[in-house]
This record gives structure tokens, C-alpha cells and sequence, in this order.
């Protein structure tokens, strides 16, 4: 039986006042000026795609009680969560201890916003605009997306909060190509991006994308896609990843479920920067994160990656992730599975590995966790990965390089880690959550 002194009383409520005050927080933010598009004027239809009114106003909306009287209440699992106490809702993850406590997530849905931790906190999403509900899952023309659709949603020019009206499983005929500040928030439905073209982040920022279940993408393109109300182009062959960054900042990828897509799970390249990719499950996929272009697009230098709380599964071969150039912050995240490597890279990326927990494979010769790609050991030997506080389980280990104590792992350093022996707990509710309207996701 545990013993509580006056300390530990003190420390305990001081906790729970915390935890009281940031459920009972407000953060619905009022609706700002939308920014300018990237994309130049080209077509005829940008006045009917445009958001000023019409079929534009019947999905988007400003109040969230009226987002939940939209979306379809009917509960899909018959077997309720447990009604838990507030002792039980706190699990030391500090990006879902901040709204999850919150049975009222679904009237502060935007709340989420300011969760994120990480190089990617300063994502801010659609959180000061409007709410856009997405009605149905169809995605028949690329260049005239209906409304109500997803892909008529994020092009748009304006700040939104996307969300979904009920369970859907939507297959793109082309790559989502997502248009700055927006939210992509999956919470209370179960929605599935799957069987077809996902999503690309392009020259945009600002971007947050939550609760989605994302798998077998396949290649697409050679054909015309719509980017925002005024522009659309010639898209060439898109690689197939699961999500796409490529020249943009500001974006946090979190609490996904992601899978079996024909190139990666998600790839972050070309000067993308300011990113955190958290609590999501990845499994079934060979090459699962490449983050840096190419060992000489030196651009790539300036990367900041926070890589935390997620579980890599079963059915995971390499990449997880493989980096150049840049800074990476590999923290608390779970590995459970590899068969060839867990963290790799080229071009001399700094890599900050810090309380993960590595279980390695039953194949002696699979052990290690790290690999360097193409370079010599003179020349790797100065590459500063290092491993602080991680679990190395069934004869995992983690070959460190660089000096000692290095000045640039402060710029590949952007959260406290937590110690390995709680990872398993931080990372158990990883992936898509079955979050139910009135009760604790």
C-alpha cells in the first residue's frame, strides 16, 4: 500500500489544480482574415469554388454545438469505454493529458491546437477559422471538387477546422494537395483515406492532421489537380506515401494510424522544417519515414524533426526514421519491430535519440538499431547520433558517433524526455482513437 506524505500530498494536488484548470479552458478563437493563396489564378471555376457563400456556408460553420448536431451520433461499438475517475485520465503524455481529460473535447475541438509539442508547436492549423464539415466521402473530379467533399475543403483559401459528418471511408482519384491553415480532425468518426491517392503538403504551412486512418495509397497523377479556388495544374506521378511534406513548415501529423502505402508513411523533403510527428501507430510498411531530399540537396540543412510517442509495430522493416542532413529528435517513441533497421542516415544529420524503448528482432545479425548510408567510418565517426536513457531490449544496441558533448544536439533537442521504462504507457493509446461524443476520448 502506497504512503503519502505532506509532500507528496502537496505535489499531487498541485497536479490536480493543473489538470482542473486546463480542462475548464476556453480556446475557441474568433475567425481571421484569410491569408493569400500560393497558387496564381488559372481558372474559370474559381468563382464557383470560392467561400464566400452558397454551397460553401451549408458546410462551413462557426459555432461547435452546431458542428455536433451535424455529425452522426449513432454509436458504431456497443462495448462503452469505462466511465473512469479523474485519477485515471492522466497518463504523462503531455499532448494528450492537455485535452483528452476533457469529456466536452467535441464543443473545444480547436483546443487541440495548442497541445502540440515538439519543433512542430507552433502548428496552428485552421484553429481561427471556421468549421467545415465533410458530408461526403466521394472524390470524382480532381479539378472541381463538389462541396462538402474533403478535397473542396482543404483547398480553400481561408483558415478551416475540417471535420466529418459520420463514418467514411473516402478513396481519392488523385493527391490531396492541402492549401495553409488547416485541420484535418478525425475525433468522434471513424474516416479512412485509403485505396487510392493520399495526401501532399506543398509549399504551404501550417498544417495539423489528427485522428486519421491512413493506408495502401497507391501512385497517381499525370493528370490535372485543383490546389485552392484559383489554380490548378499538371500534376506529375505522385511516390504514393501516406502523407507528403515537401517545402513546408509548421505541420504536426499526430494520433494517425498509417500503413501500407507504396512508398512512405510519411516523407518530409526540400527544405521542409518545423515539424513533429507524434502518436501515431505505424505498421505493415517497408520504408517507413524518409526525412531529407537527397545526401546533396544541402537545403535539408536547416530540418527540425521532433519524432515522439509513437509506436512502431508489427510488419515494419526500416526507416523510422532514415534522415539527412538536419536535426532529429527520436524521443519516447515505442519500436517493436524491424527487420532491418530502426534509425538510419546519410549526409551527417544530427540525431538525438533519447527514452525510446528498442525491441530488436530474433535475427542475430538485425540487432542494431542504427545505419549509415553510404559513407566510410572516418567519415561517419564525426556524425553526432547519440542515444540517451533508451531500452535496449533483446540484444538491441545503438552504436553512437560525434563528440562528446556537441553544441548542435541543442538545436535537435525540443522536449524533455520521459524515462523509457513509462514508454509502453505513453505510447498506448497510439493511432486513431475511438473518441465518442459527452464521455473521455
Amino acid at each position: 500500500m502506497a504512503v503519502f506524505n505532506s509532500r507528496s500530498f502537496l505535489a499531487l494536488s498541485a497536479t490536480l489544480i493543473i489538470l482542473a484548470l486546463c480542462v475548464n479552458a476556453s480556446t475557441m478563437a474568433n475567425e481571421t482574415e484569410e491569408p493569400k493563396s500560393h497558387s496564381s489564378s488559372n481558372s474559370s471555376t474559381a468563382n464557383r469554388l470560392s467561400n464566400d457563400d452558397g454551397a460553401w456556408n451549408e458546410h462551413a460553420v462557426k459555432n461547435p454545438e452546431d458542428v455536433a448536431a451535424m455529425v452522426d451520433m449513432t454509436i458504431k461499438n456497443s462495448t462503452e469505454r469505462r466511465r473512469l475517475g479523474f485519477f485515471s485520465c492522466a497518463t504523462g503524455n503531455p499532448i494528450d493529458d492537455c485535452w483528452r481529460c476533457d469529456r466536452n473535447w467535441h464543443l473545444r475541438r480547436k483546443r487541440l491546437a495548442n497541445c502540440a509539442i515538439g519543433f512542430g508547436r507552433n502548428a496552428v492549423g485552421g484553429r481561427d477559422g471556421r468549421y467545415y464539415v465533410v458530408t461526403d466521402p466521394s472524390d470524382h473530379d480532381a479539378v472541381n471538387p463538389r462541396p462538402g467533399t474533403l478535397r473542396h475543403a482543404v483547398i480553400q483559401d481561408r483558415p478551416l477546422w475540417i471535420v466529418f459528418k459520420r463514418d467514411m471511408v473516402i478513396t481519392l482519384s488523385q493527391e490531396l494537395i492541402m492549401n495553409s491553415f488547416k485541420t484535418i480532425d478525425g475525433r468522434g468518426v471513424n474516416v479512412a483515406i485509403a485505396g487510392g491517392a493520399c495526401i501532399t503538403i506543398q509549399f504551404v504551412t501550417n498544417i495539423i492532421i489528427h485522428g486519421i486512418n491512413i493506408h495502401d495509397c497507391r501512385r497517381t497523377g499525370n493528370a490535372m489537380v485543383r490546389s485552392s479556388p484559383s489554380h490548378y495544374g499538371w500534376r506529375t506521378m505522385a511516390d504514393g506515401d501516406a502523407i507528403s511534406i515537401f517545402g513546408s513548415s509548421h505541420i504536426w501529423i499526430d494520433h494517425n494510424s498509417l500503413s501500407n502505402c507504396a512508398d512512405g508513411l510519411v516523407d518530409a523533403i526540400m527544405g521542409s522544417t518545423a515539424i513533429t510527428i507524434s502518436n501515431n501507430y505505424m505498421t505493415h510498411h517497408n520504408e517507413v519515414m524518409l526525412m531529407g531530399h537527397s545526401d546533396s540537396y544541402t537545403r535539408d540543412k536547416m530540418m527540425q524533426v521532433t519524432i515522439a510517442y509513437n509506436h512502431f509495430g508489427e510488419g515494419l522493416i526500416q526507416r523510422m526514421p532514415r534522415c539527412r542532413h538536419g536535426y532529429f529528435h527520436v524521443v519516447n517513441n515505442d519500436y517493436t519491430h524491424w527487420v532491418m533497421y530502426a534509425i538510419g542516415g546519410s549526409a551527417n544529420p544530427t540525431i538525438n535519440s533519447q527514452g525510446n524503448r528498442f525491441l530488436a528482432p530474433g535475427n542475430p545479425f538485425a540487432k542494431e538499431v542504427t545505419k549509415r548510408v553510404g559513407s566510410w567510418q572516418g567519415e561517419w565517426k564525426q556524425w553526432n547520433w547519440r542515444s540517451q536513457g533508451d531500452q535496449m531490449l533483446n540484444g538491441a544496441y545503438f552504436t553512437r558517433s560525434g563528440a562528446a558533448a556537441p553544441a548542435s544536439y541543442a538545436r535537435a533537442s525540443s522536449l524533455g524526455a520521459k524515462p523509457a521504462s513509462v514508454v509502453r504507457m505513453l505510447t498506448y493509446s497510439s493511432g486513431a482513437l475511438k473518441c465518442r461524443y459527452g464521455m473521455r476520448c
